[in-house]
């Protein structure tokens, strides 16, 4: 088994294949954002609504995993996604210049490219996590999630700064050729990436019984949500992710609002908290491996720790907003920052968390589960940045003052985070102090249903 094993090189052509996907999607979900917006001068609320439709069709997550899992090869559904995520690149780029002349057209044609996008970076990114979930050495994970993540962010800086080039003068013909040509570049990547890299399926599935080895897919997901751990982790999922995302769209106009700073000096804010949590991810992956034999702490307990840690500096924010102008002398780059060296750290670790758990339980289920906790973070992430926005807005109608407001939004994002923290503890423990699945209880009746577990409605690991 250990011979199938990736190494550091296997990774990397993982990384690559992350990095195309994230080439592809920074092109979709900013690029034609700012075209929408500035050039064609839309409703701000248009490309916000399509990015939401690509998430919402992320909720066939589960569906495209258990494909993988029956199929018993990861790489098809890879190269299918890709391949599906570049079409609805170009399809999007080709609706988004369409709006210049048939609005109304233009944005219907848009509605189905963002959808078309959200089936390939399901069935993409999904089987991706399987392959990196079942290949990698345990204490690899945590450093292979990093790799992999920081290669997606490469992606997306690399292809923000040539394509941004490439595109002026702006002119509708110009952002199709290059969204094509990232496309065209995307998919080679992919396919020289994966090339001989699974290699042929195990077949194991084949020597089982059929109707065990293919079941009904509403059967094989009723069989994951009955795992407890599973399923406690899909809500954990939801729930630190709802917290993770709210405040995307608030940091900036709350620096503005309440700290005075100029547009320039809000967004420069921006690349403090991802610089942070740049170092938030490095920090969690060298102490997640191996080192002189010995372990800097367990995944389960830096995610639990970053998801306190957040909950801190969000308590911090929010004393800052509560305080009114100028932040009552609270250092806000400072505070930022280590927001995101705590959300880098946490999300790394529970990445980590969820590539251990994708094999364990019921044998075959690795897609369906990573597929549920997929769904369940891409849900939780669209829902999130509008709610937290709208709350704010909310908050700023109720109280009159935009101080108080953001330090509402801020203590329930806190909150969120602490609440994410008591429901990883709750999640089972090996001797070892990692998460783990009693095979036992995988199909023990049907699956609880989500009232069972008393917390709000939540997300994400």
């Amino acid at each position: 088994m250990d011979a199938d094993r990736f190494g550091w090189g296997g990774i990397a052509r993982l990384g690559l294949v992350q990095m195309s996907l994230g080439a592809i999607v920074v092109l979709t979900t900013s690029t034609l954002n700012r075209v929408m917006v500035v050039e064609l001068a839309l409703p701000a609320l248009l490309p916000g609504l399509l990015v939401g439709v690509h998430y919402a069709m992320q909720g066939l997550r589960p569906r495209m995993g258990f494909g993988s899992d029956v199929g018993g090869r990861r790489t098809p559904w890879i190269v299918g996604g890709m391949a599906t995520l570049a079409a609805g690149g170009v399809a999007a780029a080709a609706a988004t210049a369409l709006m210049a002349t048939h609005a109304v057209l233009g944005i219907v044609c848009a509605v189905l490219a963002f959808m078309v996008i959200g089936l390939g970076v399901s069935a993409c990114g999904t089987s991706l996590l399987v392959l990196l979930a079942k290949r990698v050495m345990p204490e690899r994970r945590a450093a292979a999630a990093t790799t992999v993540w920081l290669m997606m962010i490469m992606g997306f800086a690399i292809t923000a700064g040539i394509a941004g080039k490439m595109l002026d003068p702006y002119t509708p013909a110009r952002l199709i050729a290059v969204t094509a040509t990232v496309s065209a570049i995307a998919m080679t990547v992919t396919l020289l990436a994966l090339w001989g890299l699974e290699g042929r399926a195990r077949q194991v599935a084949a020597s089982a019984d059929d109707a065990q080895a293919k079941p009904r897919f509403t059967e094989a997901l009723a069989q994951v949500w009955a795992e407890p751990a599973a399923r406690r982790f899909t809500l954990f999922v939801f729930v630190s992710m709802l917290a993770y995302s709210a405040q995307d769209l608030i940091l900036e106009p709350f620096s503005g609002a309440v700290f005075g700073y100029t547009p320039g000096e809000s967004t420069a804010l921006s690349g403090v908290q991802h610089g942070g949590a740049f170092v938030g991810m490095l920090i969690a992956a060298f102490a997640g491996s191996r080192f002189a034999g010995r372990q800097l702490g367990t995944l389960r307990g830096w995610t639990i720790g970053g998801c306190i840690a957040s909950a801190l500096v969000l308590v911090g924010l929010a004393l800052a907003g509560a305080a009114g102008e100028g932040g009552g002398g609270w250092p806000l780059r400072p505070m930022v920052f280590a927001l995101g060296v705590s959300n880098g750290a946490f999300a790394i670790a529970a990445i980590a968390s969820m590539m251990r758990l994708a094999g364990e339980g019921r044998e075959s289920r690795e897609g369906v589960r990573m597929g549920l906790w997929g769904a369940a973070q891409a849900i939780a992430f669209g829902i999130g940045g509008l709610a937290g926005a709208a709350a704010s807005d909310v908050a700023r109608w109720l109280i009159g003052s935009p101080g108080p407001a953001y330090a509402s939004v801020f203590a329930l994002e806190a909150a969120l985070f602490v609440v994410s923290a008591f429901m990883a503890a709750r999640i089972g423990r090996s001797g070892a102090g990692e998460f783990r699945i009693d095979p036992t209880e995988s199909v023990r009746g049907a699956p609880a249903p989500l009232g069972d577990y008393r917390v709000a409605s939540a997300e994400r690991g």
